[in-house]
């Protein structure tokens, strides 16, 4: 078995252009088929990383936290972003934005690791439950359940100009997440 060194920490400002690269990436291997192709296609890595700029410069009056992987070479293959629930929601106080690894890197455990690493930030920061919403065809739901992850809520929102199923898992008590529990 061939291990591998991977180093988790909290993403700079410089790494927006990295940042943005794997989630245009993953995007279009992980929703292929889910999302229309056109969509996919128009992604723009400059686009993402403007966005990217703007979440990594106001993460501290946010409250909000980056995390990414580098792999062996310090190379970005994965990344999470977390922090306050967005639309005030009575049970859930913060949210997983987002979690992206590259496919060649899936199935190693980074995104466990990726999420217990923010959560365990979240917690310290007084976020003791947390949502997220997935798209319902993403593969990616077995990995929420898989980390206790519970359905809690269902909506449709649109595409790239189809409508798409979306559920929210979500955690009452995240200290689990973070013991591995």
């Amino acid at each position: 078995m061939e291990i591998h060194l991977m180093i988790v920490r909290e993403a700079r400002l410089d790494d927006a252009s990295a940042i943005a690269r794997v989630h245009v990436d993953t995007w279009r291997t992980t929703y292929r088929k889910i999302v229309p192709d056109d969509y996919l296609a128009s992604l723009s890595y400059e686009k993402r990383e403007s966005g990217w700029v703007q979440i990594l410069s106001t993460a501290v009056e946010g409250n909000h936290f980056t995390y990414i992987v580098e792999n062996e070479v310090r190379q970005i293959v994965g990344f999470a972003s977390a922090g306050p629930e967005r639309t005030k929601d009575s049970v859930y106080q913060s949210e997983l934005y987002a979690i992206y690894i590259l496919k060649a890197y899936q199935q190693q455990g980074i995104g466990r690791c990726l999420t217990q690493t923010l959560v365990k930030r979240l917690y310290e920061s007084g976020f003791h439950s947390m949502l997220v919403w997935v798209l319902a065809d993403n593969p990616a739901c077995r990995f929420y359940e898989a980390l206790g992850g519970q359905k809690v809520y269902e909506k449709q929102d649109e595409t790239g100009g189809s409508i798409l199923n979306e559920i929210a898992y979500g955690w009452t008590d995240t200290l689990s997440l973070i013991t591995g529990i």
